[in-house]
């Protein structure tokens, strides 16, 4: 039997067919239009699924679920997008029921985007074989999803585990959710962009300027990272700086959740050691449960930028 993800991004939503270990048999993607009318992007949603199961030589009888990975606030009980910034026109819509019909599959799965993450890591990464889990992604943003005793935990009202919103810094740095200190201020790829410009103009012989070209507004994520491996004592800063402050947002959730596995994903993630590494040593001497002999292991995701595919895929399992 196999197992149809979808995952459904601002800029294009892709689908793959995988089997029970997680692995992609087939995937493909197209434009996601977002502004569209919901019924619009549903049409073009269904048809990439049955496109793609032809393409694969299966029939729609052989995939025993679909799971759709959506931004925004989606309700797995009723088959529902609550609410989503990123697609306008589905307010309270019954995506599950829709795809369902439209693509006469019997039964369709959806979650929020980084919880379905959360769950791929939980059923076949980074922390496969345990029973509770968090995953972090460092994007434009903080997003997370957690895992109690293998489930999704969402909260009442499906809104549960926006970690990037818990507060580091009272009073701190604006954020786009209208706080102002939040974990995503800091630790996101965005905020340590910020961090990197703060530290280049601070000093306007740091390697970093080198790493953009002389264009401060080239700086991405790996500026500071790529600059500290050359040896710039104030690319050395930024990239503490903002390991410090990413610590201090994981070590909250590790207090809070007590997870076996926290997995960490998002481009950032790709320094590995070079940020697990100083991170852990960090958590390690702040954590609550420090002095406990099983503690919290860190991890750096294992789907990458098939997380959300993978991840819808195994909402059922």
């Amino acid at each position: 039997m196999f197992y149809l993800g979808i995952d459904l991004g601002g800029t294009n939503m892709a689908a793959g067919i995988c089997d029970e270990n997680g692995k992609i048999i087939l995937k493909k993607s197209i434009p996601a239009l977002p502004e569209r009318e919901a019924d619009l992007i549903m049409d073009d949603m269904a048809k990439l699924c049955l496109d793609l199961i032809a393409e694969a030589g299966l029939s729609v009888s052989d995939i025993a679920y679909a799971g759709i990975a959506s931004p925004g606030i989606a309700d797995p009980i009723h088959g529902e997008i609550v609410y989503s910034c990123n697609f306008p026109t589905f307010v309270n819509y019954p995506i599950c029921d829709v795809l369902a019909k439209k693509m006469g599959i019997e039964k369709v799965l959806v979650a929020n985007d980084a919880n379905a993450a959360a769950k791929g890591e939980a059923v076949c990464g980074a922390a496969k074989g345990y029973s509770d889990s968090v995953f972090v992604t460092l994007g434009t943003g903080v997003g997370g999803g957690i895992i109690i005793d293998k489930k999704i935990l969402t909260g009442f009202n499906f809104a549960g585990a926006e970690i990037g919103h818990i507060v580091i810094s009272h009073g701190g740095r604006q954020c786009n959710c209208g706080r102002k200190g939040c974990f995503e201020a800091y630790a996101s790829a965005t905020g340590l962009i910020k961090t990197t410009k703060e530290k280049m103009l601070g000093n306007k012989d740091s390697l970093m300027w080198e790493e953009c070209g002389g264009n401060i507004d080239a700086v991405n994520g790996r500026t500071s990272f790529d600059a500290m491996r050359k040896g710039d004592a104030s690319a050395k800063e930024a990239v503490d700086e903002y390991i410090s402050y990413l610590a201090c947002g994981i070590t909250d959730i590790i207090n809070i959740f007590q997870p076996e596995i926290l997995s960490i994903g998002g481009g950032i993630s790709n320094e590995k050691e070079y940020l697990l590494a100083p991170l852990r040593e960090i958590v390690e001497r702040e954590q609550y449960s420090r002095s406990c002999e099983k503690k919290t292991e860190l991890r750096v995701a294992q789907l990458g930028n098939d997380a959300g595919i993978i991840g819808a895929a195994m909402l059922g399992l």
